[in-house]
């Protein structure tokens, strides 16, 4: 078996709800993503074996398969397919491990993996929100109710809150991981660190009605204080976390390509990066956001590593409790641990986060010249992948 290398990643800067990519319809969003990546590469589009795009929210304009739709909108050629992936939040990681194993298998040589969610254009939780109204029901069976007794709806709020209880973090610290997040996109973005990897794309600038690039994350507080964070309210009564430190609602598409050693002898390219380990996990679905723990510990035993070998780690930043409780879990170097901020000030573009994750993960390593890298992330119904990739 062969393996799977990264020739190409790419991002677009994140767009607040109502915000700067609020024109764009996803499908169009997605494949101007994937023409970056095709562009990039220096690609033949004719070469592409298949498209595998995450998102969550399938419906409405992300409905009947926005892979191939992107496919459609882009300068591929029909005949290249695509396919939809719905593993939550991992939905664009997950298309990378599908992208992954279909050039290690040799069924194909030349695969783009992504994601898309337009969290304005569809709002979060609306394919349940819009079946609720059709009277069509809801995912809670009998059978899971009971396996589950008592649960009305598995709920990530709720989980995050029996995360920061289970592990003792109290909100000063959620709160100072916050503005820590926002300091250190502040920081990338300033320097300069996001310029290979966000891919610019034209919108429309609200003040002077003119055609502008969009290139900066439009999440990113960049007159975050830990009194202002520290003020906004709390989501629930006697709770720990706020919006301030939860990830930021955002639209977003993202995007790798994948490649064997076939593939990279067609491109006539040298990789970014290879991939090393990946795995998913599936846990406990009510407090639901804890899998990256036992998750990212199987996959460093399954590889032959400990987390010590591991140079930078992307810990999706969902809910602030998250990556603390992993970093408390693991043991990791928390200088390690999302080094250009995350979710929180980046935003949390659904089904584009886990690509939008590598692709900040190939790039640092690369500008770092460290071999190592680890991302994993918390899904609903409790899972998480997690993928450790070198840098070439």
């Amino acid at each position: 078996m062969t393996d799977a290398y990264i020739v190409s990643a790419l991002r677009t800067a994140g767009g607040r709800r109502g915000g700067r990519l609020a024109g764009w319809h996803p499908v169009d969003l997605a494949a101007t993503l994937i023409d970056g990546l095709v562009e990039r590469s220096q690609a033949s589009p004719d070469t592409i074996d298949d498209v595998i795009l995450g998102c969550v929210g399938q419906v409405g304009e992300q409905a009947a398969n926005v892979a191939r739709n992107a496919v459609l909108a882009s300068s591929l050629p029909e005949s290249v397919p695509g396919t939809s992936v719905d593993r939550q939040c991992g939905s664009s990681q997950q298309a990378l491990h599908f992208a992954a194993q279909a050039v290690m298998s040799g069924s194909m040589d030349i695969v783009i993996a992504g994601g898309v969610e337009s969290m304005t254009r569809v709002p979060m939780g609306a394919p349940l929100t819009l079946a609720r109204k059709a009277e069509m029901g809801i995912y809670m069976s009998p059978g899971i109710r009971d396996r589950y007794p008592g649960t009305e709806l598995f709920s990530q709020f709720e989980g995050a809150e029996m995360v920061a209880a289970k592990y003792g973090i109290e909100r000063a610290a959620l709160d100072a991981f916050a503005l820590e997040s926002h300091q250190r996109a502040i920081r990338a973005t300033e320097t300069g660190a996001f310029d290979e990897e966000i891919l610019p794309v034209t919108v429309l600038d609200p003040d002077s009605g003119e055609e502008v690039e969009h290139r900066v994350d439009e999440g990113i507080r960049f007159d975050a204080t830990l009194d202002s964070i520290a003020g906004v309210k709390l989501l629930a009564d006697n709770g720990r976390i706020s919006a301030a430190t939860a990830s930021q609602i955002c639209d977003g598409a993202s995007g790798v390509m994948v490649v064997n050693e076939a593939g990279l002898k067609r491109l006539g390219v040298e990789p970014l990066a290879r991939i090393h380990h990946m795995s998913v996990l599936g846990h406990d679905p009510v407090i639901m956001l804890e899998a990256p723990l036992p998750a990212t510990q199987r996959a460093l035993d399954r590889a032959g590593m400990t987390i010590d070998d591991i140079d930078l780690f992307e810990v999706n930043e969902a809910f602030a409790p998250i990556p603390l409780a992993w970093l408390q879990y693991t043991g990791a170097d928390a200088e390690k641990m999302n080094v250009h901020g995350g979710a929180i000030a980046l935003g949390h573009p659904l089904g584009a986060s886990g690509t939008k994750l590598m692709t900040t993960l190939v790039h640092a390593l690369r500008a770092r010249g460290a071999r190592y890298g680890l991302q994993t992330m918390c899904e609903g119904g409790g899972m998480a992948n997690v993928t450790i990739i070198e840098r070439l």
